[in-house]
């Protein structure tokens, strides 16, 4: 398969691994009717250590993705500064920002920005997982390889297009560049070919089309008109109610006669027209349609519907350059059929992808999360702001729904310090030992759990179990302690461990600062030791 080559590659080729693990912390004072541990999380900062620190939870958990990045169109002037460990990049990076139309490599740094990104998020994705990526004519070429390269080409769904804005620009030289492009890739996209019920299917009302309800002698049947298909030679057919059926000169039946017999008997025959024909439930039609890649306006509507639905909200002074439609995140969600998805936009913009979750899920009595990601100022004052207002009603708002509020919560998260090598080993900056835990929990064995659940659950330090290990961490962020025999690993110590996962068949691995034991002897006990902060490495 063809890979993209461009400036910067060698160097951020891996980034994404060397991006240090940052613990989300909550600020109740920005959040709204905060719940559990599941709830709607919107996170201020850097989208790059932000997706980080998602994934010792949310690794290979989310049903959705969708991105609307910044175009590149050399209008944004906005600014890459992945801290990429590399003085040529570096020196690269700072000769020319913010990008703009002056940057002559201004593609080759915005493909340097998503590629780490996009690892990240794949890494998030679930098997049954589909991201979606906004896109115009700046960089869709690009980005389509990109995508081909780190989610597999054999995984892309489709390029559809939207028809952004409807008016005509008559300033244009050309042509009249009025669309959008959103690119769609699964994450294993044979999982979607394995049952008609994961087709990718956009929804629409049959019911007038096909009346019989569900509890009409439904058989085992699905079935098309009687002579929809050249499958027997032609015969005459009588029915038990004295019926008398041939299909029509130049078609032939789709059924054998005993099928027409059963089908009769179970109530899947409708006499009620000019000819016998098969009963379809609604239920059986109701999977949908194949989705165009041309999206209607009347199903997705344009970036005005966007613009008008902020003034809703925030006045005439709250408006957003070319925020989505609603409409448009709704139609995406609504392809994958999934009440309980957990939704992640990484560049949350206006807050559009919350609003839109929370409006699906009152519509339909959905129980979908969303994961917002804001690097910039306004994540507080627009991004959450929006949601906030969306969560308890806008009085003013035309719509009636928004008027008394679509209801539900988030948490608000800053990201805390990296948990560093450097900054353990001198005391700077020690994580809480929730944080450590889940990073290293997700560093060893690849578990997403959430950093609020995993505390000692004894004086042994045992944090969490698998079907294969327990896992302990003695651990205190306390300098002086971890400089102290109480944070080393002793034999007494080391026994009442060898003696609890060995009475549950289970190895043991425990981190610590030290240990007073060789590793041969831990062997043994069924015991493997990581050092601390070394085991930060392991992966």
């Amino acid at each position: 398969m063809p890979t993209l080559e461009f400036k910067g590659k060698q160097h951020i080729y891996a980034h994404h691994l060397t991006v240090p693990y940052r613990p989300l912390e909550p600020d109740e004072t920005r959040s709204c009717n905060p719940s559990d541990t599941d709830d709607n999380l919107i996170i201020h900062g850097d989208n790059l250590h932000a997706l980080k620190a998602l994934l010792p939870r949310y690794a290979n958990r989310i049903k959705c993705i969708y991105i609307d990045p910044p175009y590149n169109t050399g209008n944004e002037g906005w600014v890459y500064n992945d801290n990429v460990n590399s003085p040529l990049m570096q020196q690269w990076l700072t000769e020319n920002t913010p990008v703009d139309n002056e940057d002559l490599e201004r593609h080759d740094k915005w493909l340097c920005m998503m590629w780490p990104r996009l690892h990240l998020l794949k890494e998030l994705l679930s098997d049954d997982g589909v991201i979606f990526v906004s896109i115009d004519d700046n960089e869709v070429h690009h980005l389509r390889m990109l995508m081909d390269e780190i989610f597999g080409e054999k995984n892309f769904f489709a390029v559809l297009t939207r028809r952004a804005m409807h008016t005509v620009r008559n300033s244009s030289k050309d042509f009249n560049h009025n669309a959008d492009n959103t690119l769609v890739y699964a994450k294993e996209k044979s999982w979607f070919g394995e049952d008609k019920s994961r087709y990718i299917r956009y929804i629409v009302d049959k019911s007038a089309k096909y009346p019989h309800d569900d509890n009409d002698g439904r058989g085992k049947y699905k079935l098309d008109p009687l002579s929809a298909r050249n499958y027997y030679e032609p015969y005459t057919f009588t029915f038990e109610n004295g019926t008398v059926w041939s299909p029509p000169s130049g078609r032939y039946p789709s059924y054998s006669q005993d099928t027409l017999r059963s089908m009769e008997r179970e109530g899947r025959i409708d006499f009620s027209g000019t000819e016998p024909r098969a009963k379809r439930y609604l239920s059986e039609v109701q999977e949908g349609q194949p989705p165009d890649v041309f999206l209607s306006p009347e199903i997705v509507g344009f970036n005005k519907e966007g613009t008008g639905e902020l003034r809703d909200i925030f006045g005439e002074g709250g408006v957003f350059p070319q925020p989505k439609p609603i409409k448009f995140i709704k139609f995406l969600l609504e392809l994958l059929r999934s009440k309980d998805a957990i939704i992640l936009d990484s560049f949350a913009g206006s807050g559009t992808t919350a609003h839109a979750v929370l409006d699906l899920n009152r519509e339909d009595d959905g129980n979908r999360k969303f994961i917002l990601i804001e690097c910039e100022d306004y994540a507080d004052t627009i991004t959450a702001e929006r949601v906030r207002r969306v969560i308890s009603g806008v009085p003013d708002a035309r719509d009636a729904a928004l008027q008394e509020g679509l209801g539900g919560s988030f948490t608000y998260c800053n990201l805390g310090e990296p948990i560093e090598v450097e900054t353990i080993l001198t005391g700077e900056a020690l994580p809480s030992y929730s944080a450590l835990a889940a990073n290293l929990l997700y560093t060893a064995a690849g578990a997403s759990v959430g950093a609020d659940t995993l505390e000692a659950q004894n004086d042994n330090g045992l944090f969490h179990t698998d079907d294969e290990n327990d896992y302990y961490l003695i651990y205190k962020p306390d300098l002086e302690w971890l400089r102290s025999n109480a944070a080393i690993l002793n034999l007494e110590r080391a026994e009442r461990i060898c003696n609890a996962s060995r009475e549950n068949g289970r190895k043991a691995i425990v981190y610590a600062a030290g240990n007073y034991i060789g590793q041969r002897e831990l062997t043994k006990m069924g015991i493997i030791f990581c050092q601390l902060p070394d085991a930060l490495h392991e992966r």
